[in-house]
């Protein structure tokens, strides 16, 4: 197996980070210092949590939305039928229609970042399971995307709002803007997160809830928070 070689580009933003754990404002300061990419870099959290996600009562599983928004634009592609198809072209999605954008999905091509749907063609996207499962993108009434309030799901969407969950591995990996977001900006997206997470709490968390948190850029290294500057328990 080869071994993975290491850029001098993150070799020198790498020296810049302390085996320590920061306050989370110097360590998204950090984070905007060592973002030496030619590109601008997404401002990702990685969340360890007290939970075994083997348990239904220790899932997790929400959305939030992001007040100074992800810096992306979303893409929103809405199935649907009848009036609802006027609703949603109106309230800005990106790409609206009914059978026709199943057998597209069908085809494989999944030109777009989310997918609404209302309640009434759930049965026709049921078989879209196997594709869009694997990419996070099928619709579920606990995400916001499966809706007859199309107006307000899109305009949430195209605002900034995600979707996260406890991976298989007990972390929560959430992207919160772009390195090119202010301190202050990106500080207000990583504590409406830390609130998120808290107030969605599973039933079934144990102990400290908590474990560790760290931040990074897309090609930047690991810093770790404080978890303490984060208020959280």
């Amino acid at each position: 197996m080869t071994k993975k070689k290491t850029s001098r580009r993150f070799k020198d933003v790498l020296v810049l980070v302390k085996s320590q754990d920061y306050h989370y404002k110097d360590a998204i300061a950090l984070l905007k210092k060592t973002s030496s990419a030619k590109f601008i870099e997404t401002a990702e959290v990685h969340i360890v949590l007290g939970l075994d996600p083997k348990y239904a009562d220790q899932q997790l599983r929400s959305t939030v939305i992001l007040p100074k928004g992800t810096g992306k634009s979303m893409k929103v592609a809405v199935v649907t039928k009848g009036e609802k198809l006027s609703e949603a072209v109106a309230s800005g999605a990106d790409l609206v229609g009914s059978e026709e954008i199943v057998e597209q999905i069908m085809q494989g091509d999944i030109d777009f970042d989310k997918l609404i749907a209302t309640p009434d063609v759930m049965p026709m996207i049921a078989k879209l399971g196997r594709v869009l499962g694997p990419k996070g993108l099928m619709p579920s009434p606990k995400a916001g995307t499966v809706t007859t309030d199309l107006t307000n799901a899109i305009r949430e969407f195209k605002m900034g709002k995600l979707e996260y969950r406890l991976d298989k591995s007990g972390i929560v990996h959430i992207p919160f803007g772009k390195t090119n977001f202010s301190t202050e900006d990106l500080s207000l997206n990583l504590l409406t997160i830390q609130e998120s997470i808290d107030r969605n709490r599973p039933t079934g968390a144990k102990g400290k809830y908590w474990k560790t948190c760290h931040i990074c850029s897309t090609m930047g290294p690991s810093i770790a928070v404080d978890l303490n500057s984060l208020k959280t328990t």
